[in-house]
């Protein structure tokens, strides 16, 4: 520490000052600087270190610098997702999902890592395996309307026509009469079929959240929450001993095995989807493409730093989805289900898929 004795209290704000504007300098703030000077005619002035704080005010013993800046705050963005993942984490669906788990555990008497992989198969067995078949059925109906609008678009191009001419209209007023004449068509069609394209979407609708609520119920048993209870712990206890081969603790993390076989298994779904197709991707088809490949990659460092249990039943799920798609490709199912054939159809998916893979891997 450095002292400089009996400074006239002119020299004193001349230093001031100086100490002002290398601070301006310095963090770059010119004109938005408030000082607040209590100097005596003599005094002892010492040099200190100045405190950032989140204030943003510099302090010293005589002096206050306040910096007025323009800062990003992300602190209620934080706060939102953790009152999000509290509410969720308390909700009555994911506490009657983790007592569901339990219940599995107990009664079939299966360690936890079975138990796990018994309860995914079971939930996607019972909700997201029906919604797949139904929402197969829907699509199947959907391509098998399109050679009739084509035709109903080829009549209403003549239409068209014709009332340009009736009724003289404008360029402008034609493509509308169109537009609203088709989409009427393609209503009826789809009333009448019974295969709205939102019925489609059912299957998603259900199976993220579904996804979302098992997840947080493993979290919540993993942390012993929401209450740190005996009965938690002694569920903490059982997971942090019945694993298997090199996870044995399913409330620690893998973070090799179980999180590159998520990502390889998520990518073989995505491209056995795009392989099996007979028709050229449009644009935005191969953009989602890309953003499920994407978002499939990104899964891996975050399978890697969540407890194992998760990224179990993660991987889990998406073993099934591998095996649901492969099974609902078979002709068979499909006749056995009511699934009705299209222009799209073939006849042998199996072989037709491994000729795609080896054309892929042969073409690199």
């Amino acid at each position: 520490m450095f002292c400089l004795k009996r400074i006239s209290s002119a020299k004193i704000k001349q230093i001031d000052m100086l100490r002002l504007r290398r601070l301006s300098y310095l963090f770059g703030y010119n004109n938005s600087i408030k000082v607040s000077f209590n100097v005596p005619k003599v005094v002892n002035l010492s040099i200190h270190h100045f405190k950032w704080t989140r204030s943003k005010h510099f302090t010293n013993h005589n002096c206050l610098f306040e910096l007025q800046a323009r800062t990003i705050s992300f602190e209620p963005v934080f706060q939102f997702q953790q009152n999000v993942f509290q509410k969720l984490s308390e909700s009555t669906i994911v506490d009657y999902s983790k007592h569901l788990l339990i219940l599995i555990h107990d009664s079939t008497g299966l360690p936890w890592f079975a138990s796990i992989i018994l309860t995914t198969f079971i939930f996607r067995s019972l909700v997201t395996l029906p919604l797949a078949l139904y929402q197969a059925y829907i699509l199947a109906k959907l391509v098998n309307l399109s050679p009739e609008m084509k035709n109903i678009l080829k009549e209403l191009k003549f239409e068209t026509k014709v009332a340009i001419h009736k009724f003289n209209l404008t360029e402008l007023q034609t493509k509308r009469l169109f537009k609203i004449s088709a989409k009427k068509q393609w209503t009826k069609l789809i009333e009448r079929d019974n295969c709205h394209p939102a019925k489609a979407s059912l299957l998603i609708w259900l199976q993220i959240p579904m996804w979302i609520v098992i997840s947080v119920s493993l979290r919540n048993l993993v942390y012993m929450l929401p209450g740190n209870d005996p009965v938690a712990q002694i569920r903490y206890l059982e997971l942090s001993k019945e694993g298997c081969l090199w996870f044995p603790d399913l409330t620690t993390p893998d973070s090799i095995f179980l999180p590159i076989a998520l990502g390889i298994i998520n990518l073989a779904i995505i491209e056995i989807q795009s392989l099996i197709r007979l028709k050229e991707k449009s644009k935005l088809e191969k953009i989602i493409t890309n953003v499920f490949r994407g978002f499939s990659i990104l899964m891996i460092p975050i399978a890697a730093a969540v407890p194992s249990s998760l990224s179990l039943y993660w991987l889990s799920s998406s073993v099934y989805g591998l095996g649901q798609n492969l099974f609902l490709m078979s002709p068979k199912v499909k006749k056995m289900v009511g699934i009705p054939k299209t222009s799209t159809s073939i006849d042998k998916p199996y072989s037709h898929l491994m000729i795609q893979i080896k054309n892929k891997f042969s073409s690199h």
